[in-house]
């Protein structure tokens, strides 16, 4: 038998209970910029910056606690390995598992000169190199659909702010 999920009234919606109060503190705490000394300029992409994984893994060991990776897929796509993963954590206010699904690529490289797609040309550690590293991008792709302070919007001009999730809501006072 289906669980009916049972939504909230409108006055829920509006009381700031203590749970939901913790619930909103770790949403500003994943939505807080990263520290600029932790942002570094992509090798590849010009006026790109990024997260390290080392830092994103920080993270998420710092906020969750318990995390861990599922590998859903791997693929060669053109000349790339592709990596689907799904990112498990534990919320650290309700115990509750949650997850992100990510996904990323990383080109096989080849002799110099050659073309994407001359398999006789890949280099020998090629595949070796490329399978971690889409792990990796995945990894902060998941990462990164849980807040801003693993790097979502660090290349977007234009962001949300979730500060005022901390604050009572003048709506309260209206009601």
């Amino acid at each position: 038998m289906q669980q009916v999920t049972k939504l909230p009234t409108f006055q829920e919606l509006i009381t700031d209970s203590e749970d939901s109060l913790k619930q909103n503190a770790l949403t500003v705490l994943l939505n807080q910029d990263p520290p600029k000394a932790w942002l570094s300029d992509h090798p590849m992409i010009k006026g790109y910056r990024y997260i390290s994984i080392e830092k994103i893994e920080y993270l998420l060991t710092r906020i969750f606690t318990k995390w861990w990776v599922e590998v859903k897929n791997v693929q060669v796509v053109a000349n790339s390995v592709v990596v689907t993963v799904r990112l498990f954590v534990t919320n650290p206010i309700t115990n509750e598992i949650m997850f992100q699904d990510g996904i990323g690529a990383a080109p096989i490289q080849t002799d110099k000169g050659a073309g994407a797609t001359d398999w006789n040309a890949v280099k020998t550690d090629g595949v070796q190199k490329a399978a971690p590293a889409a792990e990796s991008y995945a990894i902060k792709d998941a990462a990164e659909k849980f807040g801003k302070i693993f790097g979502r919007d660090v290349s977007r001009k234009t962001t949300m702010d979730y500060n005022p999730l901390l604050k009572k809501s003048d709506f309260n006072d209206q009601v």
